[in-house]
């Protein structure tokens, strides 16, 4: 008799423990009886028929953190780039999150990294990198709906990494190296250029300045002979007097040049002397 009012006050406690359920704050425990829906646990004291009703699922509904791992993904323009993203969904619909689908987590894992090879997948490696707030809002936007289908808010999607892959960050890196030496060979180039049309400038005006300075003086000159001219007249006394000491100058000059090793004497010295003196012989 004392075993079997032992035996039936363990089951009272295990009848009575089965039947009390403290749901913490921030969960929410599916209850199924007979193995079919029959009600959500909410946070506080809840009472369940035991061995008839049991808990299936204990659902977060606090915001959850999924980490999308990283994955290549190739442009429109075949560059192959690699991202990956964060997101923080919340779940609105316990029914919808454990009936939905198989895993909700998973499976908005895989719909973030298949929504965002598909939209990478519509640009070129250079809007690809550099969109990234626009990439954000277009992946937010697709897996929305199958979100709300499944009992899910998707509360943001945030893009974490996204980089071209080791073998593009080499091409990139040559090509900017080919580009830079590109571009050095074209200032290089302009700059040899000006110099030679400075050159070329300053020699034209150097040879029409030349040409200006010799008709000014041929001008001079013929002014001064017809001034001479007419100064003598008739009289040619002073104009050989004038050319004669000239001449002697100039070879006055030639005589005391520091490369002058031979000094010529003209053969008609007598005849100079005449001319500068105004005597005839």
């Amino acid at each position: 008799m004392m075993i079997f009012v032992v035996a039936l006050l363990v089951f009272a406690g295990i009848t009575l423990a089965k039947g009390i359920r403290i749901v913490p704050q921030g969960e929410e425990w599916i209850v199924e009886r007979l193995g079919k829906y029959h009600g959500t646990l909410h946070p506080g004291l809840n009472i369940i028929i035991p061995y008839l009703d049991q808990v299936r699922y204990k659902l977060v509904t606090k915001d959850i953190i999924l980490d999308v791992q990283e994955q290549e993904v190739i442009t429109r323009d075949n560059a192959v780039i690699v991202t990956n993203a964060i997101a923080f969904i919340k779940v609105t619909d316990p029914i919808k999150a454990v009936y939905g689908v198989t895993d909700f987590a998973e499976a908005i894992r895989n719909m973030i990294m298949t929504t965002l090879r598909s939209i990478i997948g519509e640009m070129n490696l250079d809007e690809a990198l550099s969109n990234r707030d626009k990439i954000k809002a277009r992946l937010r936007e697709s897996i929305a709906d199958e979100a709300i289908d499944w009992g899910l808010t998707v509360k943001s999607v945030e893009i974490q990494d996204i980089k071209p892959s080791p073998s593009m960050q080499k091409a990139m890196e040559m090509q900017a190296a080919a580009e830079r030496e590109r571009k050095a060979m074209v200032t290089k180039s302009e700059g040899e250029k000006q110099s030679m049309i400075l050159q070329a400038e300053a020699r034209l005006e150097s040879a029409r300045r030349d040409a200006e300075a010799q008709v000014t003086l041929a001008e001079a000159s013929a002014e001064a002979i017809k001034r001479v001219s007419q100064a003598i007249g008739e009289n040619e006394g002073p104009m050989r007097y004038m050319l004669g000491e000239k001449y002697i100058m100039a070879m006055t000059k030639l005589a005391g040049s520091d490369n002058a090793k031979t000094i010529l004497i003209p053969g008609d010295l007598q005849e100079t002397i005449r001319a500068v003196l105004g005597r005839k012989g």
